[in-house]
């Protein structure tokens, strides 16, 4: 279910869906003649998966040490807004740095990513940015040390 609504997916979908994750420059062309399709008949399937927002966008992968992102932590907080309330999810998610926002069960609220060129830089975030956003109580760092598996395909059922 997709903002509560039900959404069906045949082999058709799936399939286009699968494709288009391994490769979203894939040109419709060769998108249909994977399927065995006709060209119209698969632009107008991945129109109407963008219309049920089952595709949501189309993005470019970049290394983030290409662009000196080199630090990635994750943050864990604890804020006092209640359950329900997001306001300072809406503010974490302001922060450009920042690269996910999660609303989690425990003693946490929130589990962040952030992504900065180095620990200066990450220390600079929690005093200039983080500590602005009245709500946080307090936050656990972790810092990664290496990743072995940064994935954000989705597994799709083959049906």
């Amino acid at each position: 279910m997709i903002n509560g609504n039900d959404i069906s997916l045949d082999r058709t979908d799936l399939s286009i869906l699968r494709i288009m994750q391994e490769n979203a420059r894939i040109s419709n062309a060769d998108l249909a003649r994977e399927l065995e399709m006709a060209p119209s008949a698969v632009l107008e399937r991945v129109k109407k998966l963008e219309q049920k927002q089952v595709i949501l966008q189309y993005t470019t992968r970049l290394n983030p040490a290409a662009v000196n992102q080199k630090l990635l932590a994750f943050i864990s907080m604890k804020a006092s807004d209640g359950m329900g309330c997001n306001t300072t999810a809406k503010e974490l998610a302001k922060i450009p740095e920042v690269q996910e926002v999660h609303h989690i069960a425990g003693d946490d609220c929130y589990l962040v990513k952030v992504r900065t060129t180095d620990s200066a830089s990450l220390m600079n975030l929690m005093r200039n940015s983080f500590s602005k956003i009245p709500n946080i109580l307090s936050t656990r760092t972790t810092i990664v040390l290496e990743t072995v598996k940064e994935e954000q395909q989705l597994v799709i059922p083959e049906k």
